[in-house]
């Protein structure tokens, strides 16, 4: 799931990441690293370190030319091994020295095979890790943070170009439960399409998927600028996510296209997320995080007034 897909060819961007949440204040770490060949010009590689405190965030990005880094990922002091989940970076003044053990087994939250290895949709996206327990430590400016049960995940996603928009939240939460969803716009014929959303829910040994993703009379996705909600019927019952990172760290980055466009991602790691499921066959349940969710915008103008990344 991890194996890089750039084959050398000009127009495509491959992105892998991780993010860990403290259990028991509003402080989470995310780190990436992504491989942009545009559609003139030699391939890149870009790292980036964003931290998340309260209400305040600090980022880092540097770019450097590629060289295919085959496992483990190495480029401008960032080491990330994901076969042996081992992840060390310094770049000014961050850095971080982190491992972690996967607690849950790869996901994928489309519904075929086909739609990760053919041209639609253009966009690719795997969860290699859904679940996975951090320790070492992070530090943000000279202050160290100490890194013991840390939650989080790595993801990994590729294609030929960014969505043109939308949205994407994942929250693992105290009893080991699991959610990951979007809500994105694909063109067609020229023209955007409606929100088309999946979802995915994972409790125990049992994954709830509402995930027919042209199935759009049995969905309703409400974006805004900082929350996200939706409401998914399917065979698996009825589930409800809403994510709000209201008056929390959010980070805005400029994520480039092949085509030499850029759009902007709105990212937050401390997102409030309330998970609600009525099964079909089993009791309702519910789950909920005052900090611990992942919730990320893709737009095409940046936050107002906010510093790109």
């Amino acid at each position: 799931m991890n194996a890089l897909r750039y084959a050398g060819q000009p127009g495509h961007v491959e992105s892998y990441f991780l993010r860990l949440n403290a259990p028991d204040r509003p402080r989470a770490a995310w780190i990436k690293l992504t491989v942009l060949a545009p559609m003139e010009g030699p391939p890149v590689l870009e790292t980036w370190f964003v931290a998340f405190d309260g209400e305040r965030h600090w980022g880092q990005r540097e770019r450097t030319p590629f060289v295919n880094p085959g496992m483990p990922l190495c480029a401008n002091g960032y080491r990330l091994d994901l076969v042996d989940g081992n992840l060390a970076g310094r770049c000014g003044c961050f850095a971080f020295e982190l491992r972690y053990t996967a607690e849950q087994a790869p996901l994928s939250i489309f519904p075929f095979d086909w739609m990760l290895r053919g041209g639609f949709p253009r966009s690719k996206l795997l969860t290699p890790v859904p679940s996975a327990r951090f320790s070492g430590w992070v530090e943000v400016e000279g202050e160290r943070w100490a890194v013991e049960g840390w939650r989080g995940m790595q993801g990994h996603n590729w294609g030929r170009e960014h969505a043109p928009a939308y949205a994407w939240g994942q929250c693992v939460f105290d009893d080991g439960s699991m959610v990951e969803g979007f809500s994105g716009k694909i063109r067609l014929g020229g023209r955007l399409s409606p929100w088309i959303s999946a979802l995915v829910v994972r409790r125990g040994e049992r994954d709830y998927r509402w995930n027919a993703i042209v199935d759009l009379w049995r969905q309703e996705a409400t974006v805004g600028a900082t929350s996200w909600t939706l409401s998914m019927r399917g065979r698996d019952g009825e589930a409800r996510l809403r994510m709000d990172a209201a008056g929390r760290a959010a980070a805005c980055l400029g994520y480039g296209n092949p085509d030499g466009s850029v759009a902007y991602c709105i990212n937050s790691k401390l997102a409030d997320t309330l998970l609600e499921v009525r099964p079909r066959d089993g009791e309702p349940f519910h789950c909920t995080s005052s900090h611990g969710g992942a919730l990320e915008f893709l737009r095409g103008e940046p936050s107002p007034g906010a510093e790109v990344i």
